[in-house]
């Protein structure tokens, strides 16, 4: 049975192309289905971060400071406390304190980097729609940069830096940013960084060669999307992760792993969806 193309994505973003990569039966659930994914709360710390960062540096070089962050920070956060992610954490007193405390670490982890004073900042959070080979691609940057003159792609990242060997999925995001920037204004960024909040900066350089390959990479996820449409055949992916998936109790693979990992002891036990088979 073939899906209606009419439910389908128009187009491809980092995420997307990160999630069926990881999972195709997760992808359906979540871009073909329409099926709501809750956010935790790391990804919500995340988001209030970003955001201030984002109007952080909108303004101009001699505002870009903590004491400012922190006057940013109150301005937006009774907007936060209304959000439907954020009121879905059900936080008490406490572990809302610790929320805060949370995001003000991730958004001061920014000075540990950089100063955004001294940062010529040419946009924040800016869309990027471009056909990179056949794959219809958008993305939103979190800030573009100039340095020494030269373009450059930062990105925001307020989780654990990753392990050298897991970071190349990371580089392949921002790598797609600058093909994207490079297709509408014909200016290729010299670098691209991952600014890991409060930990390191990922600094990698733009060459022809990693474009090339994060194209190519992601011309591939997106023939395999048009695949599993077609055929109506998305696999599930059975790993740990499926753990913290949504729809484990949809997936028959999902919950034979979390039964296996039960049973072998390697259960994380404050995995979300260790409760179906406690």
């Amino acid at each position: 049975m073939m899906v209606d193309m009419a439910d389908l994505p128009t187009h491809l973003s980092p995420s997307s192309a990160s999630s069926f990569d990881g999972c195709p039966r997760r992808w359906k659930f979540k871009y073909v289905d329409r099926r709501r994914e809750p956010s935790g709360e790391a990804a919500v710390v995340g988001t209030f971060a970003h955001e201030v960062l984002e109007h952080l540096c909108g303004l101009g070089p001699e505002q870009r400071t903590l004491e400012q962050a922190k006057a940013l920070a109150r301005q937006l956060w009774p907007d936060l406390e209304t959000n439907g992610d954020y009121q879905e954490l059900e936080l008490n007193e406490d572990a809302s304190r610790a929320f805060r405390w949370k995001a003000w670490l991730a958004i001061a982890g920014l000075w540990d980097l950089e100063d955004p004073a001294a940062v010529d900042v040419v946009s924040t959070e800016q869309k990027v729609t471009a056909n990179l080979g056949d794959v219809p691609f958008l993305g939103i940057i979190d800030r573009v940069d100039r340095i020494n003159g030269k373009l450059v792609v930062s990105d925001y990242k307020s989780g654990t830096l990753p392990g050298v060997r897991f970071r190349d999925d990371k580089i392949q995001q921002v790598m797609l940013y600058a093909a994207a920037l490079d297709v509408m204004g014909g200016e290729q960024p010299e670098r691209a960084r991952l600014l890991y909040l409060g930990q390191q900066i990922l600094d990698v350089t733009v060459t022809d060669q990693r474009l090339e390959a994060a194209t190519g990479q992601i011309g591939e996820t997106w023939a395999s999307i048009n695949s599993a449409c077609v055929a109506d055949t998305f696999e599930a992916k059975p790993g740990v992760l499926c753990g913290w998936c949504p729809f484990a109790a949809e997936c028959p693979e999902g919950r034979a792993e979390l039964t296996n990992r039960r049973d072998a002891g390697t259960l994380h036990a404050h995995a979300p969806a260790a409760a179906l088979v406690a």
